[in-house]
């Protein structure tokens, strides 16, 4: 994927609006601020039926506004709730000097029945400018306006001079739709970010760039910094967020990406139907789930499917991308994807993109726009001790073309492919460029499945009809002088080549013979990697392990 953290900084959707937003709010010419004792809690109500001259401290004295909220500093426990099932014109804004305490945050939600809508036009719904200490629940924010082109519905960012990490945002059960991002969570140059920020329940979708962002500044890969650290994420949909045609000069319509963090999860959540409107002349397209920039990072137990680009790259599912380090993608779903369902790449040669890992994840008929791309693809000019192992991959024909179950180009350094089961309907098992080695990648213990009479794999630029012949005349598949690799059938529950329209569908992917069963390589005993205790579905996994993402049936 041929992104920079400064392409994703710059453009990164409502940093400068919000900027200019605390600007202007700090400014409310001659208004005066209440502020009540630090140790006083209070509880403001606003209503579509209430008025801005009473006390707002009670659903019978609710505001009007939230024009009326902006003249009051939020302290720590202080809570501000909208009427439910109502809607609100304007902007919520908390700066520095409000909220601030992790124990005590203030709360932005809503009261009664249902959620309240807040309506932003030309601005985010929400700001948290330079505080944190902030819980965001139980709303509905929409974009008008300009909002769709410049703003986020949330808006996390802080440009502090001290290298300050702002402890803990919460958000929860919202839904943010029609802004340029969904929620972005960024920072500027200095150190300093976020920390312990938890995202719960949000539906993100229809917004022009991207559904969730997290960046920081530039990437240095002689002197590692991360904006933010402990982002813990759960229970998220990115959907239909199309990207700008117009965009040609940038990446747009991604689902979920993770940049500029430290020990980041992000699990049982979902990417699907972005990208549908990105630019054909963009220099990289998007993806639904992918990482840049980034270290100490968990994706498990996601869905990604039918994620688009407009461009000949990306439209990918899940992604190990620029300066990504000891990161593990597990017990993942991609199907039906423009691009690879899991790829790792780097644009830059400076060891960053390293100790990373890919096991028990799915991926059916990925590439679909990009058949070359294959279902697992690694590429990029310096790609350090990856190892991708008990992944399933199924792929056959597309409407535009023959693929490739994987794709591996030069630029890769102590790279392994160990366990993985392998299908196609005679499209190639493998397609690797010239220039590689055992020391670069490494392929053992796989199963190589196709039609009889179709097995192929195509090794710098030569085709090898059989696991034989590949094995001799490139010393793949080989361990100990032995040979490994198998080509048998998986006897798939779903049949040879099983096709899936949901997440409900990959249980068509289990095995149910004997051929497999115990087959694979002991990968803590002859390679010292932890195989995982357990497969795809949760099922505990013996030693030797199956080959596969998931354990036969019978087991």
């Amino acid at each position: 994927m041929h992104r920079t953290a400064a392409n994703s900084a710059r453009h990164a959707p409502g940093a400068l609006t919000a900027a200019t937003l605390m600007i202007a709010a700090s400014g409310c010419a001659g208004t005066p601020h209440y502020s009540p004792p630090e140790s006083v809690s209070h509880t403001y109500y606003v209503s579509p039926r209430g008025d801005d001259r009473d006390k707002g401290s009670s659903p019978g004295t609710a505001w009007r506004s939230l024009a009326r909220v902006e003249r009051v500093t939020l302290h720590p426990g202080d809570r501000l709730l909208l009427k439910g099932g109502a809607r609100f014109s304007g902007t919520v804004i908390l700066k520095r000097g409000e909220a601030g305490d992790a124990s005590r945050p203030v709360v932005i939600g809503s009261y009664g029945k249902g959620r309240a809508t807040i309506e932003a036009t030309g601005s985010p719904g929400v700001t948290v400018h330079n505080t944190a200490g902030v819980a965001i629940r139980d709303l509905t924010l929409i974009g008008k306006g300009a909002a769709y082109t410049r703003d986020s519905g949330i808006n996390l960012y802080s440009d502090l001079k001290d290298g300050t990490k702002l402890d803990q945002v919460t958000i929860s059960r919202v839904d943010v739709s029609r802004f340029r991002a969904g929620i972005t969570v960024g920072a500027a140059a200095g150190g300093t970010g976020f920390k312990d920020v938890t995202i719960r329940q949000a539906r993100l979708h229809a917004n022009k760039d991207v559904g969730l962002l997290t960046y920081g500044p530039t990437f240095n890969p002689d002197h590692p910094d991360y904006a933010h650290q402990n982002i813990d994420i759960a229970d998220v949909e990115a959907y239909r967020n199309p990207g700008d045609p117009e965009a040609g000069d940038r990446h747009t319509g991604d689902g979920i990406t993770l940049g500029g963090v430290r020990d980041v999860t992000l699990r049982d959540s979902s990417a699907h139907d972005n990208g549908k409107r990105a630019a054909a002349e963009a220099p990289a397209g998007p993806a639904g789930i992918w990482a840049y920039d980034a270290t100490d990072v968990l994706m498990e137990h996601n869905t990604a499917y039918h994620n688009h680009t407009g461009s000949d790259v990306d439209g990918s599912g899940f992604g190990l991308d620029s300066n990504v380090s000891d990161a593990t993608i597990q017990y993942n779903l991609a199907f039906h994807n423009d691009g690879p369902g899991f790829y790792a790449y780097t644009r830059y040669t400076n060891g960053a993109h390293t100790d990373n890992t890919m096991r028990y994840n799915i991926s059916v008929n990925d590439a679909r726009k990009l058949p070359l791309k294959g279902g697992l693809a690694v590429h990029g000019k310096d790609i350090r001790k990856l190892r991708i192992y008990q992944n399933t991959v199924v792929m056959t024909v597309s409407p535009n073309g023959i693929g490739r179950a994987v794709q591996l180009e030069r630029g890769e350094t102590g790279v392994s492919l160990r366990n993985n089961l392998l299908v196609t309907d005679g499209s190639p098992l493998v397609a690797a460029e010239r220039g590689l080695d055992p020391r670069d990648v490494i392929l053992q213990g796989n199963n190589y499945r196709a039609p009889e009479g179709q097995w192929s794999v195509n090794w710098a630029g030569r085709p090898y009809f059989g696991l034989a012949a590949w094995r001799a005349a490139t010393s793949q598949e080989t361990a100990d002088d032995r040979p490994t690799g198998l080509t048998a059938s998986p006897c798939f529950t779903g049949g040879p080549l099983p096709d899936i329209r949901s997440a409900a569908d990959a249980r068509l992917l289990v095995p149910d013979c004997d051929a497999l069963r115990g087959k694979g390589l002991d990968l803590r005993k002859r390679f010292d990697t932890a195989p995982g205790k357990t497969d795809y579905f949760g099922h505990t996994v013996g030693t030797p392990p199956p080959i596969g993402a998931a354990r036969p049936s019978a087991d």
